[in-house]
């Protein structure tokens, strides 16, 4: 048997040989040599002359005809032209052409392609471009702006905004919510009237309010207050931290007035028999509250280490971190399913209640928090916070095993629930909730990083891959949530049509949306609320893939608020159902709107070195926190 490969070298020449460019003669004679007619020539005499004669004709032809493709090196003779413009060059230039290689021709430009060399024309691209996300981004700051001039003017010092009786209304406590939930966005925007606002009432009212208040809920108070006061201690300087304002108090104004929160917050840990706090807090004397039935929500415990850690890790007292992670290592030792947990547990008995399995409203930052904290302390996998990555992976498996579905008739990605457990009915259910979980799988699967960076640096296994395209399939549905209904606006809720469920006339309202069939919103579920969850993700996402279509998916969501939500007199408002046209309004307008929506909003048109995500979490208010912290 021959050991010679089926493909030779000779083959090879040939198969290169194939791309050069060959004069006309060439072709001739080639085709000549090797046809079968060759034999039959060379057998008489006459075959023979006339080779001879055809051989000195091509010489002839070569050595008189100039061809328009010639090219003309700095090294040759180049001869006198005559009155006609003919060329005149000697013999033995042209014999020596004879035996030159023909150059390789490069590539023709598409017609669209001319005109753009040396990348002037991507240049030119890229800068309009940026052009573009810079006003855009102006248009966000200019829309906080017009939120804060409806706050100020009306409500100044109350939770929230009331923008059409022009009203405030204080149903979180009392502490000013919105005025702590909107400064480190004002910082991040670099608007230092607001931070000086803001700043001051927080110097010369948070204080005195925290001693004097009454009941409030342990985890609103945590990631909205306390959350906004570390974020603004870290961003004004404080801790050797960013410093990107000079205005408002000193960060040590900041930093006090989260320990007096804190110290009362704590009673919550405290008065609990077990590692599971109580759901609310007496501020006036700080006291521990179950709430009504006993039970708290799964989420709210378990959101509240970010911002402690940090406490701990700035002002040196050890006490927060240690009462706030005894909660993690409690659910750590708690039965679950695939990694999944029931959306309410009793503090008296430390054990799950239920077995209500969904990652919408009291479940879903459980999961966010598991990646984050684990985060905060340095992703690293010795750390002692290396078993939340652990759990945080076996529960992302989960919900692909369990909850992941497709919608008919076009296949859209959503996460649905469990209500009643393994042995129940799945539920094509998702709250708006649930869209935080597009940017938590990518954040997941990168560390912060770039996708381009991490595969770079071999970080992606199999799950990660995974886990970022589910990321973005569900950022895909999230999106379609706003653009199948009237307004362009995503209602609080929305159910899916699958093979298994269907309902009638209960569609977006947008009849040319491609989705339309596959979306379902009942109309107990047609409000929206100013969420943040779509753009927090949609931002997480650009900076990660930078695919600019999530730039594009934001940009479309932020008009839509414009067009339906801007209250001429300042401020935005809630809406009652995103399907009609005109939609009603509801006399509200969210903290988050402020410390969440348009913050994701800004810095998803804003360069990615601001707040870069391998160096900050943000809490689930939108609360950056500095990683890596002091022990």
């Amino acid at each position: 048997m021959s050991n010679s490969l089926p493909y030779s070298k000779k083959d090879v020449d040939y198969d290169n040989a194939k791309f050069r460019h060959r004069s006309f003669s060439k072709v001739i004679t080639q085709s000549f040599l090797t046809s079968n007619r060759k034999r039959d020539c060379f057998s008489c005499s006459t075959g023979k002359f006339l080779l001879l004669l055809l051989i000195f004709g091509v010489a002839y032809l070569m050595l008189t005809h100039t061809s328009p493709g010639d090219v003309v090196s700095k090294d040759q003779t180049i001869g006198n032209r005559n009155s006609e413009g003919i060329s005149i060059t000697n013999g033995a230039g042209r014999l020596k052409k004879l035996w030159r290689r023909a150059p390789r021709l490069p590539p023709r430009l598409p017609p669209d392609a001319k005109g753009t060399n040396n990348g002037i024309g991507h240049a030119t691209e890229n800068r309009d471009a940026r052009s573009m996300w810079i006003t855009r981004k102006q248009k966000v700051k200019d829309a906080f702006i017009h939120a804060w001039s409806g706050y100020k003017k009306y409500a100044m010092g109350h939770d929230e905004l009331m923008p059409l009786s022009h009203h405030g209304t204080d149903g979180l406590g009392g502490l000013g919510a919105t005025v702590v939930d909107a400064l480190d966005t004002a910082m991040i925007m670099g608007i230092d009237e607001v931070v000086a606002e803001a700043g001051t009432w927080i110097e010369e009212n948070l204080s005195d309010r925290i001693s004097k208040k009454g009941q409030v809920n342990l985890f609103e108070t945590t990631i909205r207050v306390l959350g906004g006061l570390l974020s603004a201690y870290h961003l004004s300087g404080g801790e050797k931290g960013m410093n990107i304002t000079h205005a408002g108090p000193k960060p040590a104004v900041y930093l006090e007035t989260a320990k007096n929160l804190a110290d009362r917050l704590l009673s919550a840990f405290t008065a609990s028999p077990t590692a599971i706090p109580f759901s609310d807090v007496i501020l006036h004397d700080s006291s521990g509250r179950a709430a009504p039935g006993g039970l708290s929500s799964t989420a709210e415990v378990s959101t509240l280490q970010l911002e402690f850690n940090y406490l701990s890790s700035v002002s040196g007292d050890q006490k927060y971190s240690l009462e706030a992670m005894k909660v993690m290592d409690h659910i750590k030792t708690l039965p679950k399913t695939e990694g999944l947990v029931p959306i309410y547990i009793s503090p008296h008995s430390g054990q799950f209640s239920g077995e209500n399995y969904r990652l919408g409203s009291r479940g879903d930052s459980y999961y966010e928090y598991l990646l984050k904290v684990w985060l905060q302390s340095g992703a690293s996998r010795d750390s002692n916070t290396s078993y939340l990555y652990d759990m945080y992976k076996e529960a992302m498996n989960g919900v692909r095993h369990l909850l992941v579905r497709k919608t008919i008739p076009n296949g859209l990605v959503f996460i649905g629930e469990l209500p009643y457990g393994l042995n129940g009915d799945f539920s094509p259910k998702m709250d708006h909730l649930v869209c935080f979980l597009s940017g938590t799988l990518a954040l997941g699967a990168t560390k912060g990083l770039t996708k381009e960076q991490a595969m770079k640096n071999n970080m992606l296994n199999f799950e990660d891959l995974e886990n970022m395209k589910l990321a973005e399939d569900l950022a895909k549905t999230c999106f379609e949530m706003y653009a199948v209904t009237s307004t362009g606006l995503a209602p609080e809720i929305a159910y899916f049509h699958t093979e298994e469920y269907s309902e009638q006339d209960l569609d977006g309202g947008n009849k040319s949306s491609e989705y339309v069939n596959d979306i379902i919103i009942k109309p107990a579920d047609r409000h929206n609320l100013l969420r943040p969850e779509t753009v927090e993700s949609l931002f997480v996402l650009y900076r990660i893939t930078e695919d600019p279509k999530y730039r594009e998916w934001g940009w479309q969501i932020f008009e839509a608020f414009e067009k339906y939500t801007k209250v001429d007199t300042g401020g935005y408002c809630s809406l009652d159902d995103v399907t009609s046209i005109p939609p009603h309004k509801r006399d509200k307008m969210e903290t988050f709107f402020l410390g969440e929506t348009l913050k994701y909003l800004y810095l998803l048109f804003a360069d990615s070195s601001l707040i870069p995500l391998d160096k900050f979490v943000f809490n689930t208010e939108a609360h950056p926190i500095p990683i890596k912290l002091k022990s």
